[in-house]
């Protein structure tokens, strides 16, 4: 899918370096993109424009106003794709991946939990069952 936007419809509102956590903090406005952006061609305007690694952007907020066209955005960029993992929720570098390696993650992390509540069960049962002689 190619996107609608052009270099000079994106706005940098503020480009904050914490150094605490190790990151960029941009706010920026895409303008006229309401209903046409998506988190992920956020994340790839911006690392274009800032010349940095699509991984180590992550979009926080995408936020539009009733009666406007503009969208304002918080995205967050990262010195090290690791200290992104550290730092933020699981589902936030969940939310950046596509659709179809996103599912298989999931669906990985919920067999894997399965399996361990399943051998929690079995080890109970062996433990109540050998406690009774």
């Amino acid at each position: 899918m190619v996107s609608a936007l052009s270099a000079q419809e994106v706005a940098m509102l503020e480009d904050h370096r914490n150094s605490l956590l190790n990151r960029r903090e941009v706010r920026v406005l895409f303008r006229g993109a309401a209903g046409k952006i998506n988190r992920n061609e956020a994340a790839e305007k911006i690392a274009n424009q800032l010349n940095v690694n699509k991984k180590q952007v992550v979009p926080i907020n995408l936020r539009c106003q009733t009666g406007m066209i503009d969208v304002h955005g918080i995205l967050y960029v990262y010195d090290d794709e690791n200290e992104a993992s550290r730092q933020l929720p699981h589902y936030r570098l969940l939310r950046t991946l596509p659709r179809e390696e996103r599912k298989k993650i999931l669906d990985e992390e919920k067999a894997a939990k399965l399996k361990a509540k399943q051998a929690a069960a079995t080890s109970k049962t062996g433990a109540a069952a050998g406690g009774k002689k």
